[in-house]
C-alpha cells in the first residue's frame, strides 16, 4: 500500500446554535421527533479528495464510519466490579460499553470512612478512558447520609466537606472532568443528620454557591452540574440563584433526575421540563432515569415480567426519542444497568438479574447504534467531493484511490459544516 498525504480542514459555518422550538401540541411532540432529530442532531459534511498535484480525484471510494456520539448516552457504573463471577463481570462490562459512551462513578462520602481509597475509582475511570467512555463523579456534596466518623462540630464538618470537594476535583483532573457538585439542594433539610445541621448552619443557597466556587477553583476546565429531583419552579429558582458576582452561572449544565417508578412522564411533561430549564442556556443532563419492567406491590416489587418488559421497551424508546429531539438536552443517564443492583430493588435495569438483555436494551441499541448512527459508503464526484449528513460525533473516514489509502479522523458538531481535505497519491 502506497503512502499518501492527508490534510484535515474543519470549516466552521456561520450558523449559531439552533433556536428552541415553539410550544408544541402533544401530537407534535411525538410525531415531530424524527424531524427535530434530523434538524438538531445532524450536520452536513464534505470530504474533498485531491491528488498530490492538487487536482480533484473523481471516483475515489470514501467510507464514513461513526465511532462515538457527541450526545452522552450513559448509565451509573456502580456495579462495574460487583459481579459474582468473572464471566458475569465480563458480560456486564461488555453490555455497558456496547451501548453507552458515558459513565457516572460513585463519590458518596459515607462510602470512604476517614481514609478514602480512590484506587477503585481510578481503575473504573481508566477502563472508561481506554474505551472512549466519558465519566462523571457523583456527588460531591449531598447530605442523604452522613459518614459515621463525622464530629458533631458543624464548623469542622464544613471544613472537611470543603476539603473533600477540592481534593476530589483536583485529584481526578484530566481523568474525571464532570461533576455533580451539589445534589438535591432544593430541600436538603428533609434529612436529619450532621451534614444537614452543617448545611443549615452555612445556609442552603450560600453553601451551594460556596461548593461551586471550590469546585471551579480546583478544576477550572471541568463541567460542573447542579442536580436535583425537583423539576418545578423550586428548582428553577435555585438554578437562577447560583451566579457569580458578574451574573454568569456557576454551573455548566443542569442535572434533571427522572426516576419513574410510580409511572412514566407524559410527552407533554417531558417537553415542559425541557422548555422550563432550557431558558438558562446551558445543556440539560437527564442524570438519573428509571422506567421499570414489573409491577409494584405493597411490600416491594414483583420481578421483571414479559409484559412489563415490552411496555418498558416502548416507554424507554419514547422517552429517549423525545429527549434526543430537544436541542437543549446534552446527556441522558440510565440508573442501574441491571436488575441485580437496581435502586429500591425494582426491576429497573436494562438487563435482567442474569444480565441477559431486556427488550429495552435491544431497543436502545437499535436507536443509539442504528437509527441514530451514521455509516456511509460514498464515491467522489467530478469535483473530487463526497457529501453526507451525519449525526454529531466522532468519525473514522477511509479514502481509497487504486492501491493508495488514507485513514483519517474528524468530528461533526452542531452549527457547522465539516470539510475534510485529503491529498492522496504516490
Amino acid at each position: 500500500m502506497r503512502c499518501c498525504a492527508i490534510w484535515i480542514i474543519p470549516v466552521l459555518g456561520l450558523a449559531g446554535s439552533p433556536s428552541l422550538p415553539q410550544p408544541l401540541s402533544p401530537e407534535e411532540i411525538v410525531q415531530g421527533a424524527a424531524e427535530r432529530i434530523e434538524l438538531y442532531r445532524k450536520s452536513d459534511a464534505v470530504v474533498e479528495v485531491l491528488g498530490r498535484d492538487g487536482r480533484p480525484i473523481e471516483g475515489a471510494s470514501v467510507a464514513v464510519r461513526m465511532t462515538r456520539h457527541r450526545f452522552l448516552f450513559g448509565c451509573n457504573m456502580f456495579a462495574w466490579d460487583a459481579q459474582p463471577t468473572p464471566e458475569d463481570q465480563a458480560t456486564y462490562r461488555a453490555r455497558f460499553s456496547d451501548l453507552l459512551n458515558y459513565a457516572t462513578l460513585p463519590f458518596y462520602w459515607w462510602m470512604y470512612e476517614e481514609a478514602p481509597n480512590y484506587d477503585r475509582i481510578v481503575a473504573m475511570a481508566q477502563w472508561c478512558a481506554e474505551r472512549g467512555i466519558a465519566t462523571k463523579g457523583h456527588p460531591l456534596v449531598w447530605n442523604h447520609a452522613a459518614p459515621g466518623w463525622l464530629p458533631a462540630d458543624v464548623d469542622v464538618i464544613l471544613a472537611l466537606s470543603d476539603e473533600r470537594v477540592s481534593d476530589c476535583v483536583s485529584r481526578f483532573r484530566g481523568l474525571i472532568d464532570r461533576w455533580d457538585v451539589v445534589n438535591e439542594a432544593t430541600d436538603p433539610f428533609r434529612m436529619d443528620n450532621l451534614l444537614s445541621d452543617a448545611w443549615r448552619h452555612a445556609g442552603r443557597v450560600e453553601y451551594t454557591q460556596h461548593a461551586f466556587d471550590l469546585a471551579r477553583a480546583a478544576g477550572p476546565e471541568a463541567t460542573l452540574l447542579i442536580n436535583d429531583y425537583r423539576l418545578d419552579e423550586e428548582y428553577t429558582a435555585l438554578c437562577d440563584s447560583l451566579r457569580n458576582p458578574d451574573g454568569s452561572l456557576q454551573y455548566d449544565a443542569i442535572g434533571l433526575q427522572s426516576h419513574q417508578h410510580g409511572g412514566v412522564l407524559s410527552p407533554e411533561r417531558i417537553w415542559a421540563v425541557c422548555e422550563r430549564f432550557a431558558r438558562f442556556g446551558v445543556p440539560l443532563h437527564w442524570t438519573e432515569t428509571t422506567i421499570v419492567s414489573g409491577p409494584q406491590v405493597k411490600d416491594g416489587w414483583v420481578g421483571s415480567t414479559a409484559e412489563g418488559e415490552e411496555l418498558q421497551a416502548d416507554q424507554v424508546e419514547l422517552f429517549y426519542t423525545i429527549i434526543f429531539s430537544h436541542p437543549a438536552n446534552g446527556a441522558l443517564t440510565w440508573w442501574d444497568l441491571s436488575d441485580r443492583h437496581a435502586w429500591m430493588g425494582a426491576p429497573a435495569g436494562l438487563l435482567r438479574e442474569d444480565l441477559t438483555a431486556k427488550p429495552a436494551y435491544e431497543r436502545l441499541l437499535s436507536l443509539i447504534k442504528g437509527e441514530w448512527w451514521t455509516s456511509e459508503d460514498l464515491t467522489t464526484d467530478g469535483d473530487g467531493r463526497a457529501r453526507f449528513r451525519g449525526f454529531h460525533g466522532d468519525y473514522d473516514i477511509a479514502v481509497t484511490v487504486g492501491p493508495a489509502e488514507a485513514r483519517i479522523r474528524t468530528a461533526l458538531a452542531p452549527g457547522s459544516e465539516t470539510r475534510v481535505e485529503v491529498r492522496i497519491g504516490g
